[in-house]
């Protein structure tokens, strides 16, 4: 809904820098702003507006003697309950806006207000009493939060990174271990950003700031706890499912200004939609031979009597939008569906203020394919012990690559031996080949993954497959990138199944109703089929379709690659002579595939990024290739880490 800054200690002109850092933010909340500069600490909101419309509803908001200041973006869906429940406790309310409840819980029940807490939100609080700051992120990273401490003892946060490039004590550095893990997973999967001293507070966390010892405590709040229950039948999952993917529909569509809904087509856009019932819907397509699949969204829209806003995204329109995005992501982020999804967010914003979407479900019901067996794996784990099994996945894990490795540590069911989440793109060697020394350093895949797989030992298979994209592909790049393309356009995107009322549902369904032999996400797939045709309801996932792959066929477009891969600050990062080989063997496979008969390849989005940049500029080994942005973007994500024009 808005978006925050703020800073502590004191610098020449405090008001002028906070209003510079809320302009670089105006785009997340252009309807009004607001400040508060007390005691050592400044805060400074933009505000989107979505419940109570009025001044009364402004940010920051304090209590009524002016000693609790908070300043909050997102929503809180249970806040007519809390407020409910904290007017009973003689507690004031002076308006309709959720923010109060985050004033008043906190002087309620203090640190312990996440607790209660149902929705999407990044907050401070400037605890004048005590001396402190309170913050807090949601439980599964919906809303950015960023912060840094400078050399002079201040700590400066807010919802995107590019309001602190206003701050005299920011001092603009490249985190040189950030590009590593990059290349390896397709988006910034550390905490520390590419901006050296710049963190992200993780999902499901929340900090203490002791403003005179600049000290900052952070800790979780919340996680989730993937243990099954047997006591309930596979029909009654699904009822019950639908009952609560309902419930928090109802409770996601509050708001005092128009709401509508993406729709691709898919189940999960497509139930949120059939439950949601809005007037408008909202589909993106690419202007490209067989790469346009709006029309299972507007067909679907047709059933249930809703009226489809479609947009048809040219090659042209592609590559033109990408320094605008980046712009906005604040970081490197290769997820080609980062471009569709601005032009649907554009589209959306024309006409609607806030949009719900399916986002989550994956995560939260196993809805990804690699969360199933292939026949050859599930026959092998039919037939060889459990016990056997793990003993040959052990004895393989530290042996160089052979053929039937993979296959014996899959079967082996130790997820943490060898499944880095949804997305993988280059090997170390791989990275080793193309990045200079000095930015060959941060740790690799597996790295990332232990602590977050350290915490769910006792997990099956399955479980700690989704617990770990739910902690790194999915705030890391899925929510991200949401976050960012629909706050470009002052447009507030809302994920119902993203819900903590679905999540205390959804992480006890049985593995075997998760995913089963009639494939995955099966419980959700039933309960749609309640209200959704079979043909929606049963509808294989395919991501987004991006025709990157033949566009980089034609010279205008190989061109603008090249331009980038041969720009002279491109060395200091990569091997550029690499990048160009890349590229001119994808140009020269191209034009020699054309003269036959080339199968179709496509590059998605929400699909798994198997490949490899080498592999995205050479000829496919399968049908199914991936091709990523690392291909084109090189400058652009570089020109992030080293501060471009546009953020100078």
């Amino acid at each position: 809904m808005c978006g925050f800054v703020g800073f502590t200690g004191h610098v020449e002109d405090d008001e002028r820098v906070l209003t510079a850092m809320m302009d670089r933010i105006v785009h997340r909340g252009p309807d009004m702003g607001g400040t508060h500069i007390k005691d050592g600490v400044a805060l400074g909101f933009r505000r989107l507006s979505i419940l109570d419309l009025t001044e009364a509803g402004a940010q920051p908001m304090g209590n009524e003697d002016g000693s609790v200041f908070v300043v909050f973006n997102g929503e809180i869906y249970n806040f007519q309950e809390l407020r409910a429940e904290l007017e009973a406790a003689g507690h004031t309310f002076h308006c309709n806006a959720d923010t109060e409840v985050l004033v008043h819980g906190y002087e309620e029940w203090g640190e312990g207000l996440v607790e209660r807490l149902r929705g999407m939100y990044g907050f401070v609080v400037h605890d004048m009493r005590s001396g402190k700051l309170f913050g807090a992120r949601d439980i599964f990273g919906i809303k950015p939060f960023y912060y840094y401490q400078s050399d002079e003892g201040d700590l400066l946060f807010g919802s995107e990174i590019k309001s602190f490039l206003e701050h005299p004590h920011f001092k603009k550095a490249v985190n040189k271990q950030a590009l590593r893990p990059y290349l390896t997973m397709q988006f910034p999967a550390t905490d520390e950003t590419f901006f050296a001293g710049v963190f992200k507070l993780p999902a499901a966390h929340c900090f203490t700031y002791d403003i005179a010892a600049a000290r900052m405590d952070v800790r979780r709040y919340w996680d989730a706890d993937f243990s099954d229950d047997n006591s309930k039948t596979f029909d009654e999952y699904v009822k019950e499912c639908d009952q609560v993917v309902h419930e928090s529909v109802a409770a996601h569509r509050i708001a005092d200004v128009k709401v509508g809904s993406f729709l691709s087509g898919g189940v999960d856009s497509s139930y949120i939609a059939a439950c949601l019932m809005p007037d408008k819907t909202f589909s993106v397509g690419f202007d490209y031979k067989d790469f346009n699949e709006t029309n299972y969204a507007k067909e679907l829209s047709d059933k249930l009597g809703i009226e489809n806003y479609r947009k048809m995204v040219t090659a042209d329109e592609f590559f033109e939008v990408l320094p605008q995005i980046q712009y906005h992501m604040d970081e490197p982020q290769s997820n080609l569906s980062s471009v569709p999804l601005w032009f649907l967010a554009q589209l959306a914003a024309e006409q609607v203020t806030v949009v719900l979407s399916g986002e989550g479900a994956d995560e939260l019901f196993a809805g990804y394919a690699y969360y199933e067996d292939v026949p050859s794996i599930a026959r092998f784990k039919r037939i060889v012990p459990r016990g056997i099994r793990r003993a040959l996945g052990n004895f393989v894990a530290d042996k160089p690559y052979f053929k039937g490795r993979n296959f014996l540590l899959k079967a082996a069911e130790m997820p943490e031996k060898w499944f880095t989440g949804q997305a993988f793109v280059y090997r170390p060697d791989e990275i080793d080949d193309v990045v200079r020394p000095e930015y060959a350093g941060g740790p690799d895949a597996f790295e990332l993954c232990a602590p977050v797989y350290g915490r769910v030992q006792n997990f099956c298979d399955l479980s700690k497959r989704q617990y770990l994209d739910m902690n790194m592909w999915l705030p890391g790049d899925i929510l991200l990138k949401a976050d960012k393309m629909c706050m470009a356009h002052s447009l507030e995107l809302r994920v119902p199944f993203l819900d903590k009322k679905v999540m205390e549902f959804a992480e006890h369904i049985p593995a075997r109703f998760r995913v089963n032999e009639n494939g995955n996400k099966q419980v959700v797939r039933h309960a749609a089929n309640r209200i959704l045709p079979d043909e929606w309801a049963t509808r294989p996932k395919k991501g987004f379709p991006v025709p990157l792959k033949f566009w980089l066929r034609e010279q205008k477009y190989y061109d603008y690659v090249k331009e980038y891969f041969t720009a002279p600050w491109a060395e200091e990062f990569f091997d550029t002579a690499k990048l160009m080989a890349m590229l001119d063997d994808h140009s020269r496979a191209a034009r020699s595939t054309s003269a036959r008969s080339t199968p179709r390849s496509r590059s998605s989005f929400g699909t798994s990024a198997t490949s490899s940049t080498r592999t995205c500029l050479s000829p496919p080994r399968s049908a199914h290739a991936d091709c990523h942005p690392q291909t084109i973007g090189l400058k652009l994500r570089a020109d992030v880490a080293s501060t471009p024009p546009a953020f100078a």
